[in-house]
Order: C-alpha cells, then structure tokens, then sequence
C-alpha cells in the first residue's frame, strides 16, 4: 500500500492549522512574499504613469500588459471595423481621430477589409502604415503570416503591439501574431471619456 505525504490522513479537509505558531507564519510568509515583489524607483514609475498616458491607456491596464509581455508597449494595431471604416465613404469619427492624434511615440497600424485600400485607410486615418487585412475564410496559418509581416514590415514583434478590432475573428488576428493583448474599439476609444 503507497503511503500518502498527507500526515493527518483520509478525510482532512486541509483546513487552517491549530497548531501554535500559525499567525507568526502567517506573518513571515506574507512579508517574504511582499519582500520578492519589485518595488520600482519613483522616477521609474512617473516614466511609466507618463507612457501609459501617451498610449492613451489607464496605468492599471499599461502595467498589466508591460507585467505579462516584459516589454513596452510601442504600437497599436488597428482593424478597419475598430476605426469604423466599414463601407465605403465612411470617415473616421472624431472621437476616433482625437484619440489617435493624442498618441505620442506610438505606432499605429491598420489591417485594412474590402472596400477600402490601405492607401485610403492610411490617409483617412492619418496612420503610420496599412496592410491588407487576413480574409474572413484565411486559415490560422495564412492570417499568422499576414498579422507578423505587417508587423515584421514595422521592425517589431507581436508582443509589442496592442490589437484594437470589434469582431471574434480580429480577436484571433491577436492571439495569431502573439500580441500583448486585444481591445474592443468601445473600450480603447471610451477610455478619454
């Protein structure tokens, strides 16, 4: 018969300890772990309140993102949907323009849908680059390919860059190009309100 490492046996539910001792360990564990987390110098993180302020982002989110990728967020990935460039002759709504005339030091990149070209898009939305978007019956492989040349094409890499789009398959652009995240429109864009 294989023994068990659990000491109290069958039937212990492994609820908090009686013995003496527990709240010192309590304590001593807590600190321990409070003592690993980074404390960062003020100056490094006014830098980093600032930057998220550029990205037009809340610090909490910023943080976030920079904590899970380990890198700073350089640029915004955009579909057509998420600029509400949908049919032809649509213009970019102000509170779109405003938003992206307020980003400082980012980068800011359409995957452009039929009707519209990437010359158009680009123009209309006063971006730094446009690229042909993933076709809605692309296979994973294709739409992976499409996401990291365009960003290749930026001398960047996924997790560098945040996606903006509306749709579940724009969401999957995110996860294909292994970027930083994935926003909806409404959420970026209603974040100056």
């Amino acid at each position: 018969m294989k023994q068990t490492s659990d000491p109290f046996g069958i039937g212990h539910n492994n609820g908090p300890a009686l013995d003496a001792g527990v709240s010192w360990r309590k304590h001593s564990w807590t600190k321990a772990r409070a003592d690993l987390l980074p404390k960062l110098p003020i100056e490094i993180l006014r830098n980093r309140v600032k930057r998220a302020r550029e990205l037009g982002l809340p610090y909490k989110t910023y943080a976030s993102v920079r904590a899970s990728t380990g890198r700073d967020v350089i640029g915004f990935l955009f579909s057509t949907n998420a600029l509400r460039l949908i049919r032809q002759g649509d213009r970019l709504p102000t509170l779109h323009a405003d938003k992206l005339a307020g980003l400082v030091d980012t980068d800011r990149v359409a995957l452009v849908q039929h009707p519209h070209s990437t010359k158009d898009v680009r123009t209309l939305a006063n971006l730094d680059a446009a690229h042909s978007a993933p076709q809605a019956h692309a296979g994973w492989a294709q739409s992976r390919d499409m996401i990291m040349a365009a960003l290749r094409d930026r001398g960047a890499i996924g997790d560098a860059y945040l996606m903006i789009g509306d749709t579940h398959f724009e969401r999957e652009w995110a996860v294909a190009g292994k970027m930083a995240g994935f926003f909806t429109s409404d959420r970026y864009f209603e974040l100056t309100k």
